[in-house]
């Protein structure tokens, strides 16, 4: 896989490390997962803290999704660069029809450990086309999620996905975190994704820049709500407060919502 790709593994040790904890997340697929990869991650990417937090990042979009599937029960959901990530299993699809998508080794790769099925279809593509839509015949509404993937896209590719998604559905719930400009510009001296090459990244800070037409900006989520960070205790409750959480984090760190309605 190329560096951009391998990023996967950061969250996916996450998920795993906060699951087998018994906190956030009931994971059991990225502990099966990680268990055989036995990727070697170094450095901070293997940070209990940075495990935290993309456990909790993770269990927010889960809310958030099965919130908006209770309210849209004939939407589909694409999350947009799944990675190996379970969410499909963890929020589950009774009422909708579920599309997983990534490049194509990162696809072949979760095929290893997922089956395909009347309501779920994995999608090998790139994003930053507009081809793989073509893989989705649903026109009608769409819950979207794209957990980790902003920032190494650029704004103009950011814009033209969201472009596209507007002219192939008629409406449109859309999730994604993105680096503020402070956090890109760090990224090249301290960050975890340093750790499996990646050096290149982008940050956004007025989330109203990604509007366009019929698709704009809702509202800010908090990526780690405090319901999360009371699941821990004592001193790593208090350091992962004050590290993952408030202020300091936002200045680095967000969450946006957009809708087409």
């Amino acid at each position: 896989m190329n560096s951009v790709n391998k990023t996967l593994y950061i969250p996916l040790y996450g998920k795993a490390y906060v699951s087998k904890r018994g906190i956030f997340l009931d994971d059991k697929k990225a502990e099966e997962i990680w268990e055989a990869e036995g990727f070697a991650l170094k450095g901070k990417s293997k940070s209990k803290w940075l495990a935290y937090y993309m456990g909790a990042r993770s269990a927010v979009f889960d809310e958030w999704v099965k919130n908006q599937a209770a309210d849209i029960q004939d939407a589909v959901v694409i999350h947009i660069g799944c990675g190996m990530d379970s969410r499909v299993l963890r929020v589950g699809t009774i009422n909708q029809k579920w599309y997983d998508v990534d490049f194509a080794e990162v696809i072949e790769e979760r095929k290893k450990y997922y089956s395909e099925s009347a309501n779920y279809q994995m999608i090998a593509g790139d994003v930053r086309d507009d081809n793989w839509l073509t893989s989705v015949p649903e026109k009608k509404c769409a819950i979207v999620v794209m957990e980790g993937v902003s920032m190494y896209l650029t704004f103009k590719e950011v814009h033209e996905l969201t472009e596209n998604l507007c002219a192939h559905f008629e409406q449109i719930v859309f999730l994604m975190d993105c680096y503020t400009v402070l956090a890109a510009k760090l990224s090249k001296y301290k960050n975890p994704i340093n750790d499996v090459g990646v050096t290149e990244v982008y940050g956004i800070n007025n989330p109203e820049l990604f509007q366009h037409g019929e698709f704009v900006y809702v509202k800010e989520h908090i990526m780690t709500p405090q319901k999360y960070i009371d699941e821990l205790t004592g001193i790593e409750k208090y350091i992962f407060g004050k590290l993952y959480a408030g202020s300091f984090s936002k200045k680095l760190y967000r969450l946006f919502e957009y809708r087409k309605m």
